[in-house]
């Protein structure tokens, strides 16, 4: 296990102006190079000393990457922009309170102050072997600790497991699939759109990254289109704690209901499986549908058909399946 020293190894800062000084950076140096965002995963990283990069990149200085702006009937909200500025931001609250209610369950006021809606999506795994630095599957080893008989795994996987357990750790990220977000990437010269259900990657295609992000990529901002804006809306972060915690089950959801019956829905799931899931089971269960008793029960039912818990965290196959009925319950109101 790795010695945490609380010592952060020297590393080159570099601290551009512009997206086009942070791209030339991260071509230049290649897997040499770290992007900084808010600094809240990377430090732990750092101080640990499990990660080592020769180069830092900061994005702070960049004001192309912060703030809420209208877009195409909808919003744009810059990758650098602080989570509290997403819970404050009026435009986000009236229309998308979904996405407002999810940041403020990160961590406590003086994180979200300092932390980012980019940084949050893009951190990287919070499993305890990987961060401690045993040579697992993630680390370019070849076993998963946490999957053992008799490992620490209460916190890990019941869906979609595939040689890591891990869980992604984002309060945000199931919210933006509900709310069918697109990630705006920066490849080069090159500015990409992929939908939020795409951007996440799970151990079954690259075991070494949680999203599309390659090497020289950038996350620059999240685009939430006008089609959800103003629907009813559902979350719940079920944690041990109720600051500072990542999540055991987080459940995210968008209804349109008319006369009673659900006309279309997104429910998404984290803390389940590697990567933020949509729960289409659970969502096609409920469309066209009365919100009622047998449309919840249909929907939890749905979400836990194919789960395969651990030794330690069988309590979330019901925990989940208890979140999408009260999801769905609470498209009546």
């Amino acid at each position: 296990m790795a010695i945490i020293r609380d010592m952060i190894p020297a590393f080159d800062l570099f601290q551009p102006a512009s997206l086009d000084e942070a791209s030339d950076l991260l071509r230049r140096h290649g897997s040499d190079a770290w992007v900084l965002a808010g600094g809240q995963d990377s430090f732990d990283w750092f101080k640990d000393r499990i990660k080592r990069p020769a180069v830092v990149v900061d994005l702070g200085g960049i004001d192309e990457l912060r703030g809420v702006r209208d877009e195409a009937g909808g919003l744009e909200i810059g990758a650098m922009t602080p989570l509290a500025e997403v819970v404050r931001d009026p435009r986000i609250a009236e229309a998308y309170p979904l996405l407002a209610t999810a940041a403020r369950h990160v961590a406590t006021p003086q994180i979200r102050n300092q932390g980012t809606l980019g940084g949050n999506v893009a951190q990287d795994m919070r499993c305890w072997y990987y961060r401690s630095g045993w040579p697992c599957y993630r680390a370019g080893g070849n076993v998963c600790y946490a999957a053992a008989p008799h490992a620490m795994n209460r916190e890990h996987c019941i869906l979609g497991a595939d040689r890591c357990v891990a869980v992604n750790p984002s309060d945000t990220a199931p919210a933006l699939l509900a709310l069918d977000a697109r990630m705006v990437v920066r490849r080069g010269d090159r500015e990409e759109e992929v939908a939020a259900r795409d951007f996440f990657v799970g151990p079954g295609t690259d075991i070494t990254r949680t999203t599309v992000l390659g090497e020289a990529d950038l996350l620059t901002a999240v685009r939430i289109p006008a089609d959800w804006g103003g629907a009813r809306f559902y979350f719940e972060k079920v944690r041990d704690r109720m600051s500072w915690d990542f999540a055991l089950v987080t459940v995210a959801a968008a209804f349109r209901v008319n006369a009673g019956a659900i006309e279309a829905a997104r429910i998404a799931a984290n803390g389940v499986a590697p990567t933020p899931l949509r729960l289409e089971a659970s969502e096609r269960a409920v469309v066209g549908k009365p919100v009622d008793v047998h449309t919840e029960a249909a929907a939890g039912e749905a979400a836990v058909r194919d789960a395969s818990p651990l030794r330690h965290n069988d309590f979330k196959v019901p925990l989940l399946r208890n979140l999408v009925r009260r999801a769905v319950r609470s498209a009546a109101s």
